[in-house]
């Protein structure tokens, strides 16, 4: 009479570190900078409103963001995040939350004109 199979300790440990690996391996990356919605990035611009002022216009000493070019607004906002910005204060920080689809859509939406 043949012996049931239990599976060995091996065989458990090879399930458990496969299973985390599958997941991972289908875990969507973070969308590119045209499928944000423009929702999603207005809200993603309403937190660079507490210093660079309402819709990225600045009324103080803090530079507007509004209406600048995009590729000047995405140069700026890499170097901050790669901390090659010698001239920032906090932006060297707060850049390193937002990834490059974000940051992408973030100039591209600054660099935009208020509709009216």
């Amino acid at each position: 009479m043949p012996l049931p199979l239990v599976p060995r300790p091996a065989a458990w440990l090879a399930l458990a570190l496969a299973v985390p690996l599958a997941a991972a391996a289908q875990t969507p990356t973070a969308p590119a900078a045209s499928t944000l919605k423009a929702l999603d990035v207005a809200v993603l611009a309403g937190t660079c409103a507490n210093c660079h002022g309402p819709q990225g216009q600045s009324t103080g000493g803090i530079p507007t963001l509004r209406g600048q070019d995009g590729s000047h607004l995405l140069q700026r906002m890499q170097a901050f995040k790669a901390n090659r910005a010698a001239d920032a204060t906090i932006m060297n920080r707060l850049m390193q939350g937002y990834d490059d689809a974000q940051i992408q859509a973030l100039a591209a939406w600054f660099s935009q004109e208020v509709q009216p």
